[in-house]
């Protein structure tokens, strides 16, 4: 294991740890023309390139280094790769797909000579997440109405373009892993498989940190399943943290994140959109505001680590530093036992009985 890992859940017990926030909207602010995002390398790509924010570590390394850095001196802990869409099904968007490697393994060298710096003038060792997005396809859905069977990637496929990712973060040294965002189970399960696959090969222990995704106020992921539903499905994985990013906003967020508090055997992270997007598709919450909602989240016990997503800043990021200081982490309460299984519902059985809990809080 990694010789900072230990530090990471001895820092996870003392204080609330602090994560990032919104690469994109950092990249989105420096405003970037096509050539920027070609560079000498891509010039004559025989497709439009702008939007591929990824594809950034190997174009204008240095403007990714520097959102490294500005999030790591506004207090963030962890910061994560700029690898959300470093996966083959995203990267056919751009015809790219042979730079899964590369793209990982570039983005966790950038990252970590971002935090090895700011660890040698701060004295306060910081952590690099290799982050791991849900792609563009779902494994879960059809996606024609016609043809419920019908699917546009295979989880084997999956699979193999998250080791790929994986491998690199992990050779670039990334510290620990982040599947994010997850909006299908199925395709953090692929993501989950291909990392516990590379491990055993390996002989690694890389820790994971699992992020999901409630996409409105029916409180279900995109591929339809309960919060609950979706923590019996990976809490086989034993993350380093398990928790909630993206879709919503910090306050749309609150009884999620409490619920999760209230069952989760791990570490409780969130890290919420700065509100939900306006009618121009933009991020309106203000660092005071989302950083006040989330120093309630910690004064109530809930959290073990917070940052932002979607619209955040590292102003934003400064203010949830700050909020969270002052409080201490959760404690992880006594689970009952019981069998945990799931569907769209989360399905528990007893430990002294054949009586049976379906979605049961």
């Amino acid at each position: 294991m990694n010789k900072k890992i230990p530090q990471l859940e001895k820092l996870l017990s003392e204080r609330i740890v602090v994560l990032d926030g919104a690469l994109g909207t950092s990249v989105q602010a420096l405003k970037l023309k096509e050539i920027d995002f070609r560079g000498d390398r891509f010039k004559d790509w025989p497709q439009e390139l702008k939007g591929n924010n990824d594809l950034l570590s190997i174009t204008q390394p240095d403007h990714i280094k520097t959102i490294h850095t500005q999030f790591l001196e506004a207090g963030a802990d962890i910061i994560t790769t700029n690898t959300f869409n470093s996966t083959k099904p995203s990267q056919a968007d751009y015809g790219m797909e042979s730079l899964v490697y590369e793209l990982n393994y570039t983005a966790a060298k950038i990252a970590c000579e971002a935090a090895e710096a700011a660890a040698t003038k701060s004295g306060k060792t910081r952590f690099v997440a290799g982050a791991l997005g849900p792609t563009n396809r779902t494994c879960s859905i059809s996606p024609d109405v016609s043809d419920p069977g019908a699917r546009n990637r295979t989880f084997e496929q999956l699979v193999a373009t998250y080791g790929e990712a994986t491998q690199a973060l992990i050779e670039g040294g990334a510290d620990l892993l982040i599947v994010e965002t997850i909006f299908d189970t199925l395709n953090a399960k692929a993501a989950i498989f291909a990392i516990k696959h590379l491990c055993d090969e390996k002989s690694l222990n890389i820790p994971i940190i699992i992020s999901g995704t409630i996409t409105d106020a029916s409180g279900r992921t995109l591929s339809g399943q309960t919060l609950e539903a979706f923590y019996n499905s990976v809490r086989h994985a034993k993350p380093l943290c398990i928790g909630l990013n993206c879709a919503l906003g910090a306050n749309e967020l609150r009884p999620y994140v409490k619920e999760l508090a209230q069952i989760s055997e791990f570490p409780v992270s969130v890290y919420p959109n700065a509100g939900l997007p306006n009618e121009f598709g933009e991020y309106d919450d203000t660092p005071e505001n989302m950083a006040e909602i989330i120093d309630e989240f910690a004064k109530n016990g809930w959290l073990n680590l917070a940052g932002g997503c979607c619209g955040t800043t590292p102003e934003h990021i400064n203010a949830i530093a700050k909020a969270t200081l002052k409080h201490t982490p959760r404690v992880t309460p006594q689970i009952p036992k019981f069998s945990r299984l799931s569907g769209m519902e989360s399905f528990k059985i007893g430990p002294d009985s054949l009586f049976v809990n379906v979605g049961e809080r």
